[in-house]
């Protein structure tokens, strides 16, 4: 399950996003360090630019001004305005000069190596909003335990500032890892539960939902203990998360755990137009509507025993 290099693990890691003054990721106004790299790969995910460990290049026609800059310094050839996509990635080698040479940023780079130093620079721009609003750093991805010796070193010294540390996560990693590494630096973990049976999560997501599961039981008793805040999330995909067999079992599974605070989010279908930006087709098969509040209510109402947020 570790995908690190020495290098990411204890100098740099792929970072394709650190965005400030987020509302959505805890509580207060936040910072939120997204890494590039994760274990699953789920069919709908919201930030798939986030789910390949490695740099990519991403195009935005709507950006695009047409001065055609970037094909004459391409050296490989793998721009062509013939090309549905412009990009032929299978001849890209990320060196990046096009992106240089854009005026409109319609061509881009997703994913730079970062150090703890400069990450911090950019977390520290932002210590004013956190002392006003009870806010802090959200470490979310893409999947930042991919990142464990970074992403310690980066909540040490986040800490350090006093400011509030949080984790979202999907939930697959080692765990005594986890404990070691991570753990003692968050205040608060966001724990991702999508599919609770281990062969529709392999179906859907790439891998059995076992490991997640345990992982899940064995942080909310630590959690428990140590009066620590674990929030379980489930996204809302329909036909997929969102069924009453799903829901129902995940509910069970929360209740025998007395955890009895989850968090609901509902599909999101504004992903599906990053695919092509990437260079991936749209996928057939899933909805390309927002969910309706009746289908919304319907889903909280399997947890009528909960405190649903």
């Amino acid at each position: 399950m570790n995908h690190n290099t020495s290098h990411t693990e204890n100098d740099k890691a792929l970072i394709f996003e650190v965005k400030g003054n987020s509302l959505d990721d805890g509580p207060g106004i936040r910072t939120v360090v997204f890494f590039k790299g994760c274990p699953l790969s789920c069919l709908w995910c919201h930030n798939p630019e986030s789910k390949k460990t490695l740099p990519e290049i991403s195009f935005d026609p709507e950006k695009c001004v047409g001065c055609d800059s970037c094909l004459a310094v391409c050296p490989e050839g793998a721009l062509d305005r013939a090309n549905p996509l412009f990009v032929d990635r299978t001849r890209c080698t990320l060196c990046m000069e096009c992106a240089r040479v854009c005026p409109g940023t319609a061509l881009s780079p997703v994913g730079r190596y970062l150090s703890i130093v400069e990450v911090m620079a950019e977390i520290e721009k932002d210590l004013p909003f956190f002392q006003t609003s009870g806010g802090g750093v959200t470490l979310s991805g893409g999947e930042p335990a991919l990142f464990m010796g970074f992403a310690s070193r980066l909540l040490r010294k986040i800490k350090e500032k006093g400011i509030h540390t949080l984790l979202e996560t999907c939930g697959f990693f080692d765990c005594s890892r986890f404990m070691e590494l991570l753990y003692p630096h968050l205040d608060t973990i966001y724990y991702d539960l999508k599919l609770f049976d281990p062969d529709e999560h392999k179906r859907f997501c790439g891998v059995s939902s076992e490991t997640i599961l345990k992982n899940f039981s064995e942080l909310s008793a630590v959690c428990a203990r140590d009066n620590r805040e674990i929030l379980p999330r489930i996204p809302l995909v329909p036909g997929i998360t969102a069924t009453r067999e799903n829901l129902g079992s995940i509910a069970r599974f929360l209740k025998d755990l007395n955890v009895l605070k989850v968090a609901l989010l509902p599909y999101n279908p504004l992903w599906l137009s990053k695919l092509p930006v990437l260079g991936q087709t749209r996928r057939t098969g899933l909805s390309e509507e927002w969910m309706t509040g009746a289908e919304i209510e319907e889903c909280r109402r399997i947890f009528s025993d909960f405190r649903v947020i």
